[in-house]
């Protein structure tokens, strides 16, 4: 299924499937991400990331190729594909172990005029249980001689939410016909202001708003929740039982950041960033992160990276309701729960010694990010193996709180033409 959320929930399914590619265009910035009217360097990234973490498994290539088509355009094409295998604890916990493959596509052109550029994108993502289009549109202006940049984007997305059912003996699924298809609607809204302040540091503010929508659900339907998760409550018998989630059908969303870049003397320079989130949910976000980045004789790139991340609950979160129904809306996506996260990243990017004909040069990109997240009311209440299981068991509801360690992988390849 596709992702929508912000980087915290690479545990999650959905976003784990866009992850990847959000690396590659990352990683492939070397300088604040300072729109200016310049089009983008003509270059081929080839990557192949893999992530290991929480249950899941999640591999695969992208080749990214950007191209200038005179001086005033420049083209680009995306191919991503993702070979997700296992499933998250809260997916798990409902017997809905898995293995899919994601195929996404995009395209977009740049156009520049003066000190204006805008932009154009399209994006294809296809599985066997969701379906995505998206399209965007960005405007970005110069001011004063160049030192400050506003820019404007907005996206528009149609997505279908299918199930899958298991075929016996094999990880792989069908599509469930019994499962009426899901439509959705999204749309984001982003603008934000840099400036470059003195000679040595750049400054960004950023402000962003989503939405979601389900359209023409039927009673006791939502698009907004994993088909295949159900939540959790006391039984009769005191007992945990399960039931499918029950969501909203909207999702609103507003975030705030700041970042900064300032350059060192000796070739190296400090990126920083803080972000607030807010949604109708009732969730609220908080993340910093500080990156460290030293230029040896042109030669060697080096980051290293420290990121902290925290939320709120959602408002119809719960690891344990009293009862079936005891609320209009029910959900336990650990992604909605209380918890915060730390991660631990290093980088180098080296540039190759030797001359590739027909580019001007090309690096070698290797990646690593550790991921420990902790969740404050989520409890492992299937997986005992590093608890002491007091005899008789756990009480229900008083199960061993899940925390979860990952690990990022990304190896890449850039040419510049």
């Amino acid at each position: 299924m596709a992702a929508r959320e912000a980087v915290v929930a690479v545990i999650n399914k959905k976003i784990i499937s866009a992850f990847g590619h959000l690396l590659l265009v990352a990683c492939s910035l070397w300088i604040f991400p300072v729109a200016a009217a310049v089009l983008p360097d003509e270059r081929v990234d080839i990557l192949e990331h893999q992530y290991e973490g929480g249950g899941i498994k999640v591999s695969g290539p992208s080749i990214l190729v950007r191209k200038d088509i005179g001086r005033s355009v420049s083209v680009s094409a995306n191919y991503y594909v993702d070979l997700v295998s296992s499933a998250s604890i809260d997916v798990h916990s409902s017997g809905s172990r898995y293995s899919e493959e994601r195929k996404q596509k995009s395209v977009g052109i740049d156009y520049m005029h003066d000190r204006t550029s805008f932009n154009l994108g399209y994006t294809t993502s296809d599985e066997n249980d969701y379906q995505a289009k998206t399209y965007n549109l960005g405007i970005s202006q110069t001011f004063f001689g160049d030192l400050t940049t506003l820019n404007f984007s907005f996206g528009f997305g149609e997505d279908q939410v299918l199930k899958n059912r298991k075929i016996e003996g094999s990880l792989e699924g069908e599509t469930d016909p019994d499962f009426r298809p899901l439509d959705k609607e999204r749309r984001t809204y982003s603008l934000n202001i840099s400036q470059i302040l003195t000679r040595n540091l750049i400054t960004e503010l950023s402000v962003e708003a989503d939405t979601e929508a389900c359209i023409d659900m039927l009673e006791g339907e939502s698009c907004l929740n994993n088909p295949y998760r159900s939540y959790s409550y006391l039984d009769v018998n005191g007992q945990r039982a399960s039931k499918p989630e029950m969501y909203p059908l909207t999702h609103n969303s507003d975030a705030a950041s700041i970042r900064a870049m300032y350059h060192l003397p000796f070739s190296a320079s400090i990126r920083a960033e803080v972000r607030h989130y807010t949604d109708n949910w009732g969730v609220s976000a908080n993340n910093a992160e500080l990156r460290y980045i030293q230029d040896f004789k042109k030669d060697f790139l080096l980051e290293i990276k420290y990121r902290v991340y925290s939320q709120t609950a959602a408002d119809f979160y719960s690891d344990l309701f009293p009862f079936e129904k005891s609320q209009t809306f029910l959900a336990r996506d650990k992604e909605l729960s209380p918890f915060s996260s730390k991660t631990f990243g290093l980088g180098l990017t080296y540039k190759l010694p030797w001359a590739i004909p027909g580019f001007e040069k090309s690096t070698a990109n290797l990646f690593w990010d550790h991921i420990k997240i902790d969740y404050d009311d989520f409890r492992d209440y299937d997986n005992f193996s590093k608890a002491k299981v007091p005899e008789g068991g756990f009480k229900v509801g008083e199960e061993p709180l899940y925390s979860l360690k990952a690990d990022v992988l990304r190896f890449y390849l850039s040419f510049w033409f």
